[in-house]
């Protein structure tokens, strides 16, 4: 698993989540200032979110406390330097998608388009980060679709993009909400772009992340590929557990 650096390793922390708008499971509680709390609390150095506000002005008139910027901007505040949003869903109130917060320079960031047409709208969310004295790391922040025969084809693109836009030796880091239950997007992405998950290399199968007070369904995934080493990180149950409906995962990857 080594990558092009040579020098002492750099460590870096991941925490991929679903926000969920910022609204607990149904829908029931505004909680995204709780949830930025529960977010640094962790410290990552890159936040990967699926299902992030870009804006809404509903929303914003009917909230106390409602965020003057977008959601992911509240959420990286003065703690992640560099953020990407890609814009998934539009409607006549706004819009969501993916973001990334980052500590180190997003140098470039590009956001792929693999909806199905007539379904719901998903997205890839690519970004190239910098850290000081390391190689480039292509971070991409992904989320599928509900339906397996989408995403199959969702995850031949992603295969697609990796194999044309990454070189081998620079380090991939890969997470999101994968809606994966039936356990098909390992098989296709360790063979075709040669991704290891973190869960599964680690501990033999995928975590459970679904619905967030009983997981239950294995939905979310973090893969990476030209890293020295990686290891899950287990999170607390509380305060995670009313913050959405995902459970978020993170890790430590070494560079």
């Amino acid at each position: 698993m080594s990558g092009l650096n040579g020098g002492a390793p750099l460590s870096l922390k991941l925490l991929t989540v679903n926000t969920h708008k910022g609204f607990t499971f149904f829908n029931r509680k505004y909680i995204l200032p709780e949830l930025r709390d529960a977010v640094r609390a962790v410290g990552p150095d890159l936040v990967f979110l699926q299902e992030v506000l870009g804006a809404h002005e509903g929303h914003a008139a009917r909230f106390a406390g409602w965020p003057a910027t977008s959601q992911y901007e509240f959420l990286a505040d003065s703690i992640w330097a560099d953020f990407a949003y890609g814009r998934n869903a539009v409607y006549p109130q706004g819009h969501h998608g993916n973001a990334v917060l980052s500590k180190f320079p997003i140098v470039h960031y590009e956001n792929m388009d693999i909806s199905v047409a007539g379904h719901e709208k998903r997205g890839l969310l690519h970004c190239v980060i910098e850290p000081p004295g390391r190689p480039q790391v292509h971070a991409i922040c992904v989320h599928l679709g509900l339906r397996e025969s989408h995403r199959q084809g969702q995850l031949d693109l992603l295969c697609g993009r990796i194999e044309r836009e990454i070189p081998r030796g620079h380090p991939v880091l890969i997470a999101g909400d994968f809606n994966d239950w039936r356990l098909r997007a390992h098989g296709k992405l360790s063979g075709c772009a040669g991704l290891k998950e973190v869960f599964i290399s680690t501990q033999g199968v995928a975590a459970r992340t679904f619905p967030a007070r009983w997981p239950l369904l294995r939905l979310d995934r973090i893969y990476v590929r030209d890293t020295r080493r990686f290891q899950p990180l287990a999170l607390a149950t509380r305060p995670w557990a009313h913050l959405s409906d995902h459970t978020p995962l993170a890790a430590e990857v070494e560079l």
